[in-house]
């Protein structure tokens, strides 16, 4: 879910052309997620992007997702309302921010928000927030493609926020019977949940049969509990395994 712009650079589209998304839209970017490719730009005020492929890719494995046990005590208290695709735009405005010293500048540049605006609209991208008198503090959002979710950015402006809303996803995610969660890139920050790195190659034949996977979309929005979204995240450390797994129901997002 973000990191450094490694990997080949596949095409170089100029994103100051005429027209909202210079020839690129919506649609091809979710072709470019179907073949394991994604887009970041170099900087904020950088007007192109860069549709990459790593060498390795990070990922989630839903099935052997690990929650610290600090962190799981604060999931379980429920410092934070976690709603569901109540203000994806405040969200991407979150991590598009400058965060620190380690992070000073974004990859979310303007094509990229006007493109990932258009898919949410579509029903493609969703925002998990944490919320706290009514003031957004944390929160990531993501990419849902059939089975398979590619996380894009988190962010926090206190502490936790962003863990207990990647907590509440994955909870989600397993509930719903999604096969995959993609993390672009494995940080140090991710391989504290059972993040792993695999080959390009590797990822690419985990995600065709996450494509064809159809997941049951309601489980995003279902509400959880603290308790709840620990006992389907890790259901391990709880000694049963709560996934709904859904048949022959349609991904595609329901028009509104």
């Amino acid at each position: 879910m973000g990191g450094p712009s490694e990997g080949r650079r596949l095409t170089d589209p100029d994103f100051s052309a005429s027209g909202p998304f210079g020839g690129f839209g919506p649609e091809d970017l979710l072709a470019c997620y179907a073949r394991g490719v994604f887009p970041m730009a170099e900087a904020r005020d950088d007007p192109r992007i860069f549709i990459i492929e790593p060498e390795q890719r990070g990922v989630i494995p839903l099935d052997a997702f690990h929650i610290p046990s600090r962190l799981r005590r604060t999931v379980r208290g429920e410092p934070f309302e976690v709603r569901v695709d109540t203000a994806f735009e405040a969200v991407l405005d979150g991590c598009a921010a400058a965060q620190g010293p380690d992070r000073e500048d974004t990859w979310i540049n303007g094509p990229i928000r006007r493109l990932y605006a258009a898919l949410f609209a579509m029903g493609f991208v969703h925002s998990i927030e944490c919320w706290r008198e009514e003031r957004l503090v944390g929160g990531l959002y993501g990419v849902s493609l059939g089975g398979a979710f590619f996380g894009e950015s988190m962010f926090s402006r206190e502490r936790d926020a962003s863990k207990v809303a990647l907590v509440h996803l994955v909870a989600r995610l397993r509930k719903g019977g999604w096969a995959l969660l993609d993390a672009q890139f494995l940080t140090d920050h991710l391989s504290q949940f059972g993040a792993v790195e695999t080959p390009q190659a590797a990822y690419l034949e985990r995600l065709q049969p996450a494509l064809s996977v159809r997941p049951h979309q309601e489980a995003l929005r279902a509400p959880l509990t603290g308790a709840e979204a620990v006992a389907l995240a890790a259901p391990s450390l709880s000694g049963h395994d709560l996934r709904l797994v859904p048949t022959g129901l349609d991904w595609r997002p329901r028009p509104a």
